[in-house]
């Protein structure tokens, strides 16, 4: 999940002789967009690595060569992981020079200091964490789905409920007030565009001047909330510090609080469309799921495995490395291709049938691996089977809505409908 500042590219570094390259992969073509798992297949039955000029990376599609990349931090580093596929024009970098500096502090961050702000932020994700949040996401999607239910038909499930309910968890979870939700909302925009997708200048521009915004936002509260403590994620990464300051610094936090506010949700709204879709278009699984709710769990976790929300990540090398058998050198910027990984016939057989049965589902790279693995996974997971148990109880006759063109937006890492029509009796 992204935190941190957005920075620029790092510098190319030139493919070795003999290294097999692909002119044709483009992670932003239509057809790509549209189903990047047929792509997805070719690739990693053809050329499992290889170097693709229209991104200036590696690709790499195996899941254990993924797995290898993600275990091995002292070669892989993931300080790129929120910088710009592309190069951020002149007048966006003006706009981020106005006060806006986010340090790396989780996904993007290098040990020592990665553990040493790690050991914090897990414990905002403690199970008693999650008991204090449970009624409140269970309420808001029973209110939302309610809501839903009451206006007209068909509704559009991200606007409904899949967008707004992960937001509210995450900046409920932080600390911020819920009347400041909507403000929040608005500022994080379509920022993956900026960091994982092709802006135009002005795209860019507007981005980053919200991006500012939402950082001087943070700051401004955790200096409040150091005066202010509460019983919230803000307050126990503060009271970290007043403990010691060279521990965890106020900078530090204002960073922390910065990068899970966009973390914590983008990534949820996807899985919650994902998940509705895919057991809405294979009914008999609905309908399985409907007659016995054990299955929520299961189904969850085949949705992160065949049609996850994040099918991307990525990595630069330290120093120079093999991977299947592929020299990549030094400074590379290297592509973990999940949506390949995910679908590898090497770790789950029939990858390519959605299967809430399917025994190992869990065994997907969905969320990482390593020093880096999703602080957040816990609770996506967790709010994705809320949201899917109240479906079931409160409208087991949904259905996908006809003639709708399941759109996604136009980013390398980011996967979910922009829009999802729902029906029901």
């Amino acid at each position: 999940m992204p935190d941190g500042a957005a920075t620029a590219s790092a510098p190319a570094a030139a493919p070795a002789t003999g290294c097999p390259i692909d002119h044709d992969f483009d992670p932003l073509a239509p057809g790509y967009l549209a189903d990047p798992y047929a792509v997805a297949d070719r690739v990693r039955e053809a050329t499992p690595v290889f170097y693709a000029p229209s991104l200036d990376m590696w690709v790499v599609s195996r899941m254990e060569d993924v797995e290898a990349v993600f275990s091995d931090h002292e070669t892989f580093s993931g300080r790129i992981v929120q910088d710009p596929v592309f190069p951020v024009c002149d007048a966006a970098r003006a706009v981020l020079s106005e006060g806006f500096h986010p340090l790396p502090v989780m996904s993007n961050n290098e040990p020592p200091d990665h553990g040493r702000i790690r050991v914090h932020t897990t414990k905002g994700f403690s199970n008693r964490r999650m008991a204090v949040l449970e009624p409140f996401i269970r309420a808001n999607a029973e209110r939302l789905v309610g809501d839903m239910l009451a206006g007209e038909r068909p509704a559009e499930f991200v606007h409904a409920l899949a967008f707004p309910l992960p937001a509210y968890t995450v900046f409920r979870h932080i600390g911020f007030p819920d009347e400041d939700a909507e403000q929040l909302k608005r500022w994080c925009g379509n920022r993956k565009l900026f960091q994982w997708g092709r802006a135009t200048e002005a795209e860019q521009v507007a981005i980053a001047e919200n991006m500012v915004a939402y950082w001087h936002y943070c700051q401004e509260f955790t200096d409040a909330k150091l005066h202010d403590l509460g019983d919230d994620f803000a307050s126990d990464l503060l009271r970290a510090h007043l403990d010691d300051p060279d521990q965890l610094t106020l900078d530090e936090v204002k960073s922390v609080v910065y990068g899970l506010s966009f973390a914590g949700h983008e990534a949820v709204t996807n899985l919650l469309c994902n998940t509705v879709r895919q057991l809405l278009a294979h009914r008999e699984q609905w309908d399985e799921v409907c007659a016995d709710p054990e299955l929520v769990a299961a189904a969850v976790e085949e949705t992160l495995r065949y049609d996850s929300s994040q099918i991307s990540w990525r990595r630069i090398t330290k120093k120079a490395a093999v991977v299947g058998g592929v020299e990549i050198p030094e400074g590379a910027k290297v592509l973990l291709l999940f949506a390949a990984a995910n679908h590898d016939p090497r770790r789950f057989d029939g990858p390519d049938r959605f299967d809430i049965h399917r025994a190992n589902a869990r065994h997907h790279i969905s969320f990482g691996k390593g020093i880096h693995f999703c602080l957040g996974a816990g609770t996506a997971r967790h709010e994705a089977r809320i949201v899917l148990d109240t479906l079931i109880h409160m409208v087991p006759s949904l259905r996908l809505a006809e003639d709708q063109d399941f759109r996604v937006f136009p980013n390398i890492t980011f996967r979910g409908p922009e829009q999802l029509w729902l029906d029901w009796d």
